[in-house]
C-alpha cells in the first residue's frame, strides 16, 4: 500500500474514530459511508455491527452508550439513509446520550445526485447537533469537535462528510489528538455552603421527607451517600424509572417515582412535605404532571438544574453541584447540626409502611381474563422469577412497559430503558446495543421485554442477531394490538379495529430467522423452558398471549382525564 493511499480521507477518518476510543460501530452502508465503514472494520480490536435499518444503527448505539458510559457511534449514508434516523435522534437528545453519527453527504462537486438533501436542518430539528465537514484541511478538527460536543454536552452529534471528499487525499501529516485531551475536567463541582445549610434546616424539620435518585445519582456513585443521609434524617427513598432498582435493597424504598409509582408510593408522596431530587431531572413524568407531591418543598441537587422543565417549576431550592458531593455535604452538615443523639422531626418511617412496601402489589385492580390469555402482571412476575438477577434487563416502550417497570430487586446498572421520546419499536435495537457492549456471544445473559407491536416494527433485526451469533431471551407481551391505542379508543367509545391486528405467531417468526421460539400457554412451565434455553446458544422468543383487557394504572389515569391527554 503506497504512502499516498494511506492519506485518503476515509482511512484517516477511520483511524481518528479509533483514536477516540471507538471500538464498536453500528452501521448500514451505502455510497456515502461504505468506504469509511469498510476501513473501520479492518482496524484491530474493533467490532462492526451491520444492521438492517438505519434507525436501528442509531438506537443500538444509544443503548451501547448507556451501557458503557462511552460515546455511542453509528454510521449511515446520505439522503434516505440520514432521514431514516430522525426518530432515534430525539430519543438520544432527550435522554442526554452522547452519540456521534458518521453520515455521508452528497458529493460536493457533483452536478446531480439523486439522494442529495439539505441534511443539517433535518438533524437540528431533532435537537441534535450537525457538523458540515466540508474542509479537507479541517477534517480531523471536525471529528474532534463532534466527539467533544457529544461528551461535553451529552448529546447526539451528526458529522456530515461529502462522499467525494472522503476519497480525496488529506494533506495534513499531523498526528490526530483526540477530544479527551480537550475535555474541561474541573473535578466534581462542590455545593454552595449557604444552600446546604438551607437544605439541612429543611431536613431537620420535615415530617415526611423523601429522597429521589436519578441517572445523575447513579453516575456519580451517590447511592450510599443518599442511603446514609436518608437513614440519618428518617427519610424515605425512591428512584426514577431509568435507574429502577437503585434502592430496592432498602426497607423504606418506595421504588419507581412518577407515573409508574405504586399505590403505596403515591400515598407516601401525597404526604411528603420535603422532596430532594438527586441527579434527577424533575420532568413532567417524574412529577406525574405535578400531582405526585403537590404539597412538598422541592430541592434539586444536580450539576445543571433547570428552573423550568416541561412547562413547570422544577424546584424551590437548587444545589448546583455533583450529586454525590451535594448529598455528602448535606449529611455532614446534618451531623454537625444535630449531633449523634438528636433526631429529626421525621415520622414517616413506620412498621406499617415497611410491611406495605414488603408485601403490597403495585396494582391490585381486577380484570376479566379471557380463557387462553394471561394477565401481563402475572406473566412479568413469572419471568422475573426464572431470569437470574444479574442478567441485563432491557425493555421497550408502549402500554406493556408499565408491567415490567414494577419488578424489584434487580441492579440499576443492568437495567436499560429509554422512554423520553415516547417512541415504540426500539426494544430490539436497544438489546442489540447492550449485547454488543457486553460482547455477548452464544452464552449471553440478556432478557428483552417488548410488546408485539414494538417488536414487529423492526423485526428484521432478528437476522442481525442470528448473523452475529448473539444469544438473548426475548419475552413478547402479545396483546394482538397497539395497547395504548386500543384502551384510549375503547374509553372514547370508538372502534379499536384500527389498532388491532391479531395475535401474530411471533414464535414462528423467530424460527423463520433460524432462532428458537415457543408460545407460552402455561406459566408453570417457565422454569423448565428457561433451563432448556440456558443450556444452548441461540436466541429464543417467548410469545405470551396476554390479555388486552388488563389496563395499566398509568393508562387508567390518562383515560380518566379524557381523550387520552397526558
Amino acid at each position: 500500500m503506497s504512502r499516498m493511499s494511506e492519506t485518503i480521507a476515509y482511512r484517516v477518518l477511520a483511524k481518528a474514530f479509533a483514536a477516540e476510543d471507538v471500538d464498536t460501530l453500528f452501521v448500514l452502508t451505502g455510497d456515502g459511508n461504505m468506504h469509511f465503514a469498510a476501513e473501520f472494520a479492518e482496524l484491530p480490536d474493533t467490532l462492526t455491527v451491520h444492521v438492517r435499518h438505519e434507525h436501528c444503527a442509531v438506537a443500538a448505539a444509544t443503548a451501547y452508550a448507556m451501557a458503557t458510559n462511552k460515546v455511542g457511534v453509528a454510521s449511515v449514508t446520505c439522503g434516505p439513509g440520514l432521514t431514516q434516523i430522525i426518530t432515534a435522534l430525539p430519543a438520544g437528545v432527550r435522554a442526554s446520550v452522547p452519540l456521534v453519527v458518521f453520515a455521508g453527504e452528497a458529493p460536493i462537486n457533483a452536478r446531480f445526485y439523486n439522494q442529495e438533501i439539505d441534511q443539517a436542518p433535518i438533524v437540528t430539528a431533532t435537537g441534535a447537533y450537525y457538523i458540515r465537514a466540508h474542509s479537507l484541511e479541517r477534517m480531523l478538527d471536525h471529528v474532534r469537535e463532534a466527539f467533544h460536543i457529544a461528551q461535553q454536552d451529552r448529546c447526539p452529534v451528526v458529522i456530515g462528510i461529502p462522499y467525494d471528499l472522503q476519497k480525496a487525499e488529506l494533506s495534513t501529516g499531523a498526528t490526530y489528538v483526540p477530544s479527551s485531551s480537550f475535555l474541561a475536567d474541573g473535578g466534581r463541582p462542590m455545593p454552595d455552603a449557604s444552600r446546604v445549610e438551607e437544605l439541612v434546616i429543611r431536613l431537620a424539620t420535615a415530617k415526611n421527607p423523601i429522597l429521589i435518585g436519578g441517572r445523575g445519582a447513579l453516575r456519580s456513585g451517590a447511592k450510599q451517600a443518599m442511603v446514609d443521609l436518608a437513614d440519618r434524617c428518617g427519610a424515605l427513598l425512591a428512584n426514577t424509572l431509568p435507574v429502577r432498582g437503585l434502592f430496592d435493597d432498602h426497607t423504606y424504598s418506595l421504588g419507581v417515582v412518577g407515573g409508574y409509582a405504586s399505590d403505596t408510593a403515591r400515598a407516601a408522596f401525597a404526604e411528603a412535605d420535603l422532596v430532594v431530587a438527586v441527579g434527577a431531572s424533575l420532568s413532567y413524568y417524574t412529577k406525574d404532571g405535578g400531582k405526585l407531591f403537590p404539597n412538598a418543598f422541592v430541592v434539586q441537587i444536580d450539576t445543571a438544574p433547570r428552573g423550568l422543565n416541561h412547562g413547570m417549576r422544577s424546584a424551590d431550592l437548587f444545589l448546583t453541584c455533583d450529586a454525590k458531593e451535594g448529598v455528602r455535604a448535606a449529611h455532614k452538615a446534618v451531623q454537625h447540626r444535630l449531633g449523634d443523639a438528636e433526631h429529626t422531626a421525621s415520622i414517616c418511617r413506620t412498621p406499617e409502611l415497611a410491611e406495605k412496601l414488603a408485601t403490597a402489589v403495585a396494582d391490585s385492580a381486577r380484570f376479566e381474563i379471557t380463557p387462553g390469555q394471561i394477565d401481563p402482571r402475572t406473566a412479568m412476575s413469572a419471568v422475573d422469577s426464572v431470569v437470574p438477577w444479574d442478567w441485563d434487563f432491557v425493555t421497550g416502550a408502549g402500554h406493556q412497559a408499565y408491567f415490567n417497570s414494577q419488578i424489584r430487586g434487580r441492579p440499576p446498572e443492568r437495567f436499560l430503558t429509554v422512554r423520553e421520546f415516547g417512541a415504540v419499536g426500539n426494544g430490539l435495537s436497544y438489546a442489540l446495543g447492550v449485547a454488543a457492549a457486553r460482547r455477548l456471544g452464544g452464552h449471553g445473559r440478556l432478557v428483552l421485554i417488548e410488546g408485539d407491536g414494538g417488536l414487529l416494527m423492526h423485526v428484521q433485526e432478528l437476522e442481525t442477531i442470528k448473523r452475529l451469533g448473539l444469544r438473548m431471551l426475548i419475552c413478547v407481551m402479545n396483546d394482538g394490538a397497539y395497547g395504548s391505542e386500543i384502551h384510549k379508543l375503547r374509553a372514547d367509545g370508538l372502534s379499536d379495529q384500527i389498532a388491532t391486528f391479531g395475535r401474530t405467531p411471533i414464535h414462528h417468526i423467530a424460527q423463520g430467522f433460524g432462532l428458537r421460539g415457543v408460545e407460552i400457554s402455561d406459566l408453570s412451565a417457565l422454569p423448565q423452558l428457561f433451563a432448556q434455553f440456558d443450556e444452548q446458544t441461540e436466541t429464543e422468543i417467548w410469545n405470551f398471549p396476554v390479555s388486552d383487557h388488563v389496563t395499566a394504572p398509568t393508562m387508567r389515569s390518562i383515560i380518566a382525564k379524557g381523550h387520552g391527554v397526558m
